[in-house]
């Protein structure tokens, strides 16, 4: 292959992973973020791959219709390492929502000015107080060194098998289930708590209404565990990273 078509080539495999894997990616692939910013950072990160990684297309020529598959395929790895990252960050987000239910704040619905879309406040808040502890402890080298590591590990024009990819997006979904709830836990905990000591107060005093006093009970009670349970979403950001060393297809 003519050494300058395979360097175009190499880099619109590298564009396409790069790009893909923004598309979906927390913090990166926002819709309050620029389309220029995102464009430049795109682009500077693959022309960084591009000269430091290496790639493989063979020695003989290809047809146009390899070079799309090729691009197509690093397309879907790179929306697959994207997904796989923003099904477990969200995991905050998911255990604010479960709280938010608990507390009867469902039907509270705000902008999230993030990624343009409706959201509940407690969640959103949640996730805010994540993302701030992430960027602090600079969170984001751990997409650009995940992005590095799925080079070395399969570099530009070959992808893991499809069943490695399908089993990385059901372990990460399952991940975010089973992260939120464990954030929630406590206070689930507690909620039950209150709903038995309702319970018992009903059958107490029949004439009290359990149902007018049981909505700032819930809410007081949300609020003063919400403000103890707080620092330890801190803890979550290294089990973060954990996460991703373990479920990406590296």
């Amino acid at each position: 292959m003519d050494p300058v078509v395979a360097k175009l080539l190499g880099f619109g495999m590298v564009l396409t992973r790069t790009s893909a894997f923004f598309l979906v990616l927390p913090v990166f692939g926002w819709r309050s973020i620029p389309r220029n910013i995102k464009v430049a950072a795109t682009v500077l990160t693959s022309v960084f791959f591009s000269i430091t990684v290496p790639f493989s297309t063979g020695p003989e020529p290809i047809s146009t219709f390899e070079a799309i598959l090729l691009l197509g395929i690093e397309a879907v790895y790179g929306f697959t390492l994207g997904l796989i990252a923003a099904l477990v960050f969200y995991a905050v987000r998911l255990s604010g929502n479960i709280i938010e239910q608990q507390m009867g704040f469902t039907m509270a619905q705000i902008l999230d000015p993030l990624t343009g879309e409706s959201a509940q406040p407690l969640g959103m808040f949640f996730e805010m107080i994540f993302i701030i502890l992430f960027l602090s402890a600079n969170g984001h080298h751990l997409f650009l060194l995940a992005l590095n590591r799925s080079y070395q590990a399969f570099p530009a024009g070959s992808m893991p098998t499809v069943p490695v990819l399908v089993q990385g997006v059901v372990e990460a979904g399952s991940t975010l289930l089973v992260a939120g709830l464990r954030l929630a836990a406590p206070l689930l905990a507690a909620f039950l708590l209150l709903m038995v000591v309702l319970a018992v107060l009903a059958r107490i005093a029949p004439e009290m209404n359990i149902l007018f006093i049981s909505f700032p009970l819930r809410v007081g009670l949300g609020l003063l565990l919400i403000g103890i349970l707080l620092p330890f979403i801190n803890a979550f950001v290294a089990e973060f990273a954990d996460w991703m060393g373990v479920l990406l297809p590296l």
